[in-house]
């Protein structure tokens, strides 16, 4: 166990999300902790999570600040003025993500099932747009998406991911389960996709 840490830390970031990656493939479904299934009992699924979020506006102004210095090489290293952190979040709106041998996540047929599950969460043909946008941004509709800062995984980008076992124990692997708890969580906290997209917009997480 030790070698293998230590090679995950040698090869670097890279090698660290293809690590954690193929722990999230090959991982029994993780039992729900003891705080989500008081949540759970309780009826409250998708209230805020301070911590959850600080994390997601934390890997945001990561992803910002690698930008900012990729973006002058060419000038004066010396006008950073923040830490620029290795491991940057995944998905179409950042940089993607590395994901285990042998997985082929189907964008498109992702979509479909969600435009099915629509109308299902109670959500009409209007918010497709937003909700096809928002999770564009965040995994590129892949299953395996894994923000390499905060560790959010899925389509949904779920902190941690293992809040979607209560929508089913094969979160780790099946779309329509992230989609199915994603769709929840949109509603709970945001009333509809645009009002999620809105807020993604306005803060580069939701």
């Amino acid at each position: 166990m030790v070698i293998g840490l230590s090679v995950v830390i040698v090869c670097g970031g890279g090698a660290f999300v293809a690590y954690r990656a193929i722990q999230n493939a090959n991982t029994p479904p993780t039992p729900i902790s003891a705080e989500d299934f008081g949540r759970i009992a309780s009826g409250d699924l998708y209230s805020p999570d301070p911590e959850s979020d600080a994390l997601k506006a934390a890997g945001v102004k990561a992803y910002q600040a690698k930008e900012l210095k990729e973006g002058r090489k060419d000038t004066k290293s010396d006008l950073d003025w923040v830490e620029v952190k290795k491991k940057a979040p995944g998905g179409d709106g950042f940089p993607t993500a590395d994901f285990p041998p042998g997985t082929n996540p189907s964008p498109g047929s992702n979509k479909s099932v969600a435009k099915q599950m629509m109308s299902g969460a109670g959500f009409g043909a209007d918010q497709w747009g937003c909700l096809e946008r928002l999770w564009q941004k965040e995994s590129g509709w892949n299953e395996r998406a894994m923000n390499r800062y905060s560790g959010a995984y899925g389509i949904p980008q779920s902190l941690p991911g293992s809040k979607m076992a209560s929508a089913g124990g094969d979160w780790q692997t099946n779309a329509a389960t992230q989609i199915k708890w994603g769709l929840g969580y949109i509603k709970g906290r945001y009333g509809t996709p645009c009002g999620a997209w809105g807020h993604s917009q306005a803060t580069g997480w939701y």
